[in-house]
């Protein structure tokens, strides 16, 4: 009778799964078959057992069969407990039962995968005693034919894997335990392994030999599974033990088997990264085991090298993936270990040749592994060695003897090498033409169709910091190697009949010269310290390079841009030896005048940004160049004043030779910055105080439409307001990091260079932004022309932007300014502006304004003299409920966060409330709106939505989210910087310690005591402020965001401060309620994961703080689904017993997963999910070296944990 009821349950339960999996079922069919099968997995424990193994059985479908293994796994994973000691035992024969019963041909590979998981799962919660019963028959199981030795090594890998991947499910106690108990059982699992290894290796070749391919194919599945096994023990198992058990020469000798190599090569790999023990009693061991990998590898390099070399003819491409992996261990070694080979010259000089081999390999893919080997080598080779204590008898340091040693291994020719392949490997496949005098040759350049696009830059930083590295080690050799490429460049350039097609190269120089340049005219070597030697042999290069460049007669814009870009390259060198300035700073000039200059012509654009390059080679010399340039200063002047008399210099090229003037000023000190601002900028203030050109275009919002039809103005306007920019930018001492809580307007500060201009410069521009923000106001929007209206959607620029794409491309006549504005190089004010040339004169107005209202804030008290907080206000905000996203989102960025930052205390109730209450009303009830739209219906509803030129609804999509998540970001950053410890001095810190005094009620003291001394007091007191704001913060937590939640969870530690420090009833009630359950709820996001950890201790603190005043954070906890009455007594007298703030910490944690019955996905995201898999089938990337396991969590070292 029994018998039969449980097979109708195990009917039933094959039925449900069978329906569930079955996606042409109902979707309430489906749901109330998953809901069955939750209930059998919750119900009782021993129905559980018995159905699922009844299921395992081969009676059953694979995929029923499959699903109930994964029903024995949570039973054994969550229920182990409930079971008898019998019934685990029990339990424990019968699953071990299972492995032989499943070792059969016809089982899938999913099946005996599960079955092994299944032990190992097990023996993880049962530990120590039932493991070494086990042992003796799963050695003795793998001796029955290659299925069951496959299993048993399915079962070894799984088992340390599994342990070794973070789990919070297995306590540390029990997991030291089961480790002991592992490395305990080395002596018999390490042997058995090899066995395995060469018993089945043999096989298959005997099988494959007569013929018996089927066998064949059984015994090469065990060779995988016990070198997957293999792998995992490779990890941690000491070295030593691998080398005598024979692990290391088994897996080196299959290294030679096409079949098994790159398993092979896998346990290489893992072996190569392991780090030498501190303990010096095992050291010598160590060392010797991983010399013997450096011999295995270097053996197999030797061959790979020599059959792929230069004379060779073509590759193989699984050559090419084997030697990827070897490559790939081979800078492991390198990198982690080269100290085991370094007392061995012969040993070590072949190493590095051979690197060096895999450095200037043809195929791209070995070139950039070797890469980060080098880089490696060379950061450390090239660091500073640190102050230690001398540990050698005659007072030198040990590790810098080291350092020394291998250098000396780093010959001319070797360094000389390197700078040459690094060299070639700067240009791009994409950039070299066809039927150019370029010829590539089978070398591999990086290609963004294979490489992927976007990632170029990041490589070619890499090769730069090499070079950069290489050259401060041998800058003699650098000097002359770069300075040999440029001269072959050019003169290769001056032959060929098409020079500007042939450019690539050149261009592609520029950075390696710039590099090659500052780092050996640093001043920290001895060419600026002055080895007359040295010295002269550098000097010497690079004059007769300098004179090479200036002796160019390049006409061509594309050719003048480019020696532009050489000639502010040798900044630097101009520096230590100034007799070359003048004619450095002559040349540009004379490059600026072969230029046309007339802007009417649109075939002239390329000439008009070549112009604008050169004059930006002006400030990278200034910035170089240092006090060298300071003699020519005047003769600059003058060439300017005379340009500017013949209309041959453009306002736009005027300004940027001025911000060069105020770099160079800058370097000559404070007097010579007052001088150089007062003859840059009182020209534009004659022209910008003028009442006439305010009272036509800015007195009213139409007025703006009238100042876009009258060009000349317009780019003047636009000019005007980017050089004040650049001049604040320029100007003065940024105090970045001073604390201006005790400041006042009448603090004494020293004099900005800017101070003076302020009062006549920033009264027009609040009145300029009014009339820009009022066109987005419906009243006005509505009677705008149409080309004003299209000029208000967005740029191609911005929206390539949020989809996070490159961007588009554009004609050389097109120039992106610092502000991000792009503007038609074309465009001085001489031809009618078109729709797009508005839309970019708007933004550039918007952002270089916005910036030049931050940037004044820092001038001490300056800002607040010359501007009325009202008319701030007006201009600022007036118009908010109009702007886009956007919009908002760099307002805030570029005036409020630097306002609030800088506003002296004195001012705080002046300007803050004005400006920050409509914001904060307004971003509330925007953002709340958007993200409910996002997260109800998956779509952002955004102001900007309209100024999305057409495009797929996707990528609109995509773009009014990003748009979003922008807004909120920027606005939580404003909250987190009113939270800064700068801006709230008066705020008292909680307590490190866990031993928590109860706060004495008398000492509370009243919200208005820290107005003044704390900005989050002094908007908690503003409650038009403090409402919407504290709206923000409780929205926040709901909204799947984790940046803003990491901006967010400061300004609520400093709100918890407050709390904890006053006595308002209604701040104390917010905390404790609204805020603790809002935590509490935005721990259930799992995009608060990364944040979790202060989230918790934020709960901690109201908890432990503020229970004693107030029941409501008792209650909430409480209200939690799972939570019982004797749990949080059980948590209370945990907090008594330790004061330690971690285990506090961890107790809440603990808590609130009990209380949510597991459901804060914040927490629960930080357990790893284990699957097995087949490290065969994983993917191998050229790019991504620093290859991760996914499959297997976030490895811990045992070694540290036994």
């Amino acid at each position: 009778m029994e018998e039969n009821n449980s097979n109708n349950v195990a009917s039933n339960v094959a039925q449900a799964i069978a329906v569930a999996l079955d996606w042409s079922s109902t979707s309430d069919a489906r749901k109330a078959a998953v809901a069955f099968l939750e209930s059998i997995k919750a119900g009782d424990v021993r129905v559980l057992a018995n159905t699922s193994f009844h299921l395992v059985k081969k009676d059953w479908s694979s995929e029923i069969r499959l699903h109930a293994f994964k029903m024995l796994q949570h039973l054994v994973r969550l229920r182990w407990e409930e079971l008898s000691p019998t019934e685990r035992r029990n339990f424990a024969n019968i699953t071990v039962d299972l492995m032989s019963d499943i070792a059969n041909p016809s089982e899938e590979w999913a099946l005996k995968s599960q079955t092994a998981a299944l032990v190992a799962e097990m023996v993880r919660r049962e530990g120590l005693n039932l493991w070494q019963e086990l042992l003796p028959t799963l050695v003795s199981l793998s001796y029955k034919g290659p299925i069951q030795a496959e299993l048993v090594c399915m079962m070894l890998r799984w088992l340390p894997e599994d342990i070794t991947v973070h789990n919070e499910d297995l306590e540390g106690d029990r997991r030291r335990l089961l480790l002991r108990g592992l490395t305990q059982s080395l002596p018999e699992i390490l042997p058995l392994l090899y066995t395995l290894l060469e018993r089945h290796f043999g096989a298959v070749l005997n099988e494959a030999g007569k013929q018996q391919l089927d066998l064949a194919k059984q015994h090469a599945a065990t060779v995988t599974a016990t070198l997957n096994a293999v792998n995992a023990y490779s990890e941690w198992a000491p070295l030593p033990d691998l080398a005598k058990y024979g692990i290391i020469h088994g897996c080196g000798f299959l290294l030679s088997s096409p079949d098994f190599c790159l398993h092979a090569c896998e346990f290489f790999k893992l072996v190569s990264q392991r780090k030498r023990p501190i303990d010096d009693t095992s050291a010598p061991e160590f060392d010797s085991a991983m010399s013997n990998i450096f011999h295995i590898l270097m053996n197999v390099s030797k061959e790979f090298l020599y059959r792929s070399g230069p004379s060779a003819g073509v590759i193989d491409e699984s050559d090419i993936e084997f030697a990827e992996y070897i490559c790939e261990s081979m800078v492991s070694l390198g990198s982690t270990n080269l100290q085991c080979i370094a007392g061995d010259s012969t040993m070590l000089g072949l190493y590095l040749q051979q690197m060096l081999g895999f450095f200037q390999h043809l195929k791209l893919a070995l070139h950039f592994q070797s890469l980060h080997f080098w880089l490696a080598l060379m950061r450390d080779l090239m660091s500073k060695p640190k102050a230690v204590a001398r540990s050698a008898g005659d007072g030198s340091d040990p590790v810098d003897t080291e350092k020394r040693k291998i250098l000396s291994f780093l010959s001319d020719e070797i360094c000389s090498a390197i700078l040459d392949v690094s060299f070639q490997h700067m240009l791009k496949r994409e950039k070299v033409l066809h039927g150019t005098s370029f010829a590539l040759g089978p070398l591999e350049l990086w290609s963004d169709d294979a490489e992927g696009k976007g990632n170029f830059g990041q490589y070619r930083s890499k090769l730069l910091e090499l070079v950069k590295l290489v050259t401060s080690y041998k800058p003699l050799i650098a000097g002359a190697n770069v300075s040999e490429r440029i001269d072959k460049i050019i003169k290769n350039l001056l032959l060929s009949p098409m020079p500007a097609q042939d450019l690539a190269v050149m261009e592609s120089m520029q950075l390696a010269l710039e590099n090659v340049v500052s780092t050996i005219f640093d001043g920290s070597n001895e060419i600026g310290g002055g080895h007359s030697e040295v010295q002269h042999g550098m000097c010497k290069i690079f004059e007769g390079l300098l004179q090479q460049l200036l002796s160019l007669k390049w006409t061509e814009p594309a050719l003048v841009e480019v020696l532009g870009h050489y000639l502010d390259a040798m900044g630097p060198f101009l520096k230590y030896f100034p007799d070359a300035a003048g004619s450095v700073i002559n040349k540009l000039f004379e490059l600026l005048n072969s230029l046309p200059f007339v802007v009417k012509d649109p075939s002239t654009n390329s000439a008009r940004y070549a112009r604008l390059q050169i004059c930006t080679s002006f400030i990278r010399i200034a910035k170089t160049a240092d006090k060298s340039i300071l003699p020519h200063m005047k003769g600059i002047a003058d060439t300017m004043a005379y340009m500017q008399r013949e209309g041959c210099l453009l306002r736009g090229e005027h300004n940027l030779l001025g911000e060069a003037f105020l770099v160079m000023a800058s370097a000559a000190g404070i007097q010579q910055q007052q001088e150089v601002l007062a003859w840059l900028l009182e020209p534009l203030s004659q022209q910008w105080t003028q009442l006439e050109w305010q009272n036509n275009y800015l007195s009213e919002p139409l007025g703006l439409v009238r100042l876009c039809s009258e060009t000349p103005v317009m780019w003047s306007v636009f000019h005007t307001i980017t050089f004040f920019e650049k001049a604040l930018k320029r100007s003065g001492t940024r105090k970045a990091h001073l604390n201006l809580q005790n400041n006042s307007t009448e603090t004494a500060t020293p004099l900005h260079p800017m101070a003076s201009h302020l009062s006549w410069m920033l009264p027009p521009l609040p009145k300029l932004l009014r009339s820009i923000h009022s066109l987005w106001s419906p009243s006005v929007s509505q009677t705008l022309p149409g080309e004003i209206k299209a000029a208000m959607t967005m740029s191609d620029v911005e929206q390539f932007s949020l989809l996070g794409e490159g961007n588009p491309k554009f004609s050389k006549g097109a120039v992106t300014f610092s502000s991000g504005s792009l503007i038609s190089a074309s465009k001085e004010g001489y031809t009618e502006p078109n729709e797009s040339d508005i839309r970019n004169w708007l933004k550039g107005i918007r952002d270089s304004g916005y910036n030049v209202l931050g940037l004044a804030t820092t001038v001490g008290g300056s800002f607040y003299k010359c501007l009325d907080s009202q008319s701030v206000a007006l201009a600022l905000v007036e118009n908010i409920h109009s702007m886009e996203f956007r919009h908002i989102r760099l307002l805030v960025h570029s005036v409020l966060i630097p306002l609030v930052k800088f506003c002296p205390v004195d001012l705080w109730e002046t300007w803050l409330e004005k400006l920050l209450h409509p914001l904060f009303q307004h971003s509330q009830q925007a953002l709340s709106c958007s993200w409910s739209s996002l997260l109800r219906e998956g779509r952002a509803k955004v102001p900007d939505a309209h100024a999305i030129l057409a495009g797929s609804d996707l990528k609109v999509e995509v773009m009014e989210e990003k748009l979003l998540r922008d807004l909120t970001r920027e606005i939580c950053s404003l909250l987190s910087v009113i939270a800064s410890p700068q801006l709230n001095t008066g705020l008292p810190s909680l307590e490190h310690s866990g031993h928590v005094s109860r706060v004495d009620v008398s000492s509370l003291k009243d919200l208005d005591a820290f107005t003044s001394s704390s900005m989050v007091g002094f908007l908690l007191k503003h409650k038009g402020l403090a409402l919407p704001a504290l709206q923000i913060c409780l929205e926040a937590f709901t909204w799947t965001d984790g940046e803003s939640m990491t901006k967010v969870s400061s300004f609520c530690a400093a709100l918890v401060a407050l709390t904890i420090s006053t006595n308002s009833t209604e701040l104390q009630q917010f905390v404790s309620k609204d805020l603790f359950s809002a935590i509490i709820q935005g721990l259930a996001l799992e995009s608060n994961a990364f944040i979790s950890a202060d989230l918790i201790s934020l709960c901690r603190d109201i908890y432990i703080y503020l229970c004693d005043r107030d029941p409501t954070p008792r209650q909430v906890l409480l209200s939690l689904p799972c939570i019982k009455q004797h749990d949080l007594l059980a948590f209370e007298e945990a907090l008594t017993k330790t004061y330690s703030p971690k285990e506090q910490k961890q107790h809440m944690k603990s808590l609130l997963l009990l209380a949510t019955g597991n459901k804060l996905k914040a927490l629960v995201a930080q357990k790893s999910v284990n699957v097995i898999t087949n490290v065969s089938t994983r993917p191998r990337n050229t790019v991504n070296v620093a290859e991760t396991r996914v499959d297997e969590g976030e490895s811990v070292g045992l070694a540290a944990i036994l």
